[in-house]
């Protein structure tokens, strides 16, 4: 009995493989953008990605429509962090400036997985800072932990350390997201501005 269990059980796995992977299959038998994708992670190999609602620096509650008008680069990260979301937003600060001297525009968004401390008004000044036309938006515990799990994100505040002045542990990535496409590509900390606009006005100029 408990090799026939077995056996069921791996039929069962591999329909559902097989079912994920004909809900995620590129339409038309084709990929516009297989020129463009270094990760295989986005060339619909897995669910990245999906409606969101949080707040704005304005206090209004937007969703994912309001927000993702137009290529988007998104990055989840929290105004308090030391070193790393600076410098990774600063960097995708100069590659969407780079783009935009090619003619192609992309907005920047900051996703705040800290909504104890960044304030709708913290999080926008954090994001304005960085680019005039960055979006900056934080929102509930359950509006933040939504957005992330959607787009497969981590973060875990460090245990033990002062309810004011504590780090939190996330993920680094860079998504780059397009409003009838959602999610396409994925950067790392490593990517240049330069290597970024290359890649993503990949993407652009197919669109």
């Amino acid at each position: 009995m408990t090799r026939i269990y077995a056996i069921i059980a791996v039929v069962v796995a591999a329909v559902g493989l097989g079912a994920i992977w004909f809900v995620s299959r590129p339409l038309g038998g084709g990929d516009r953008f297989a020129q463009c994708r270094s990760s295989q992670v986005a060339g619909g190999t897995a669910q990245i990605g999906g409606p969101f609602t949080l707040i704005n620096s304005k206090g209004e509650t937007v969703t994912d429509k309001d927000v993702i008008t137009g290529p988007s680069l998104l990055y989840f990260g929290y105004t308090f962090c030391p070193d790393v979301c600076p410098l990774d937003n600063a960097r995708n600060a100069e590659a969407i400036d780079i783009l935009e001297s090619r003619g192609q525009m992309v907005t920047p968004i900051f996703i705040s997985i800290d909504p104890e401390r960044d304030t709708p008004e913290v999080v926008g000044d954090f994001a304005h800072n960085l680019h005039e036309r960055m979006i900056g938006l934080t929102g509930s515990a359950e509006q933040v932990k939504a957005a992330s799990q959607a787009y497969k994100t981590y973060y875990k505040r460090q245990p033990g350390q002062d309810d004011d002045y504590y780090l939190v542990d996330h993920s680094t990535f860079s998504y780059l997201v397009l409003p009838f496409d959602g999610f396409v590509e994925f950067f790392r900390r490593d990517a240049s501005p330069e290597a970024m606009a290359d890649s993503i006005g990949c993407f652009l100029d197919k669109m």
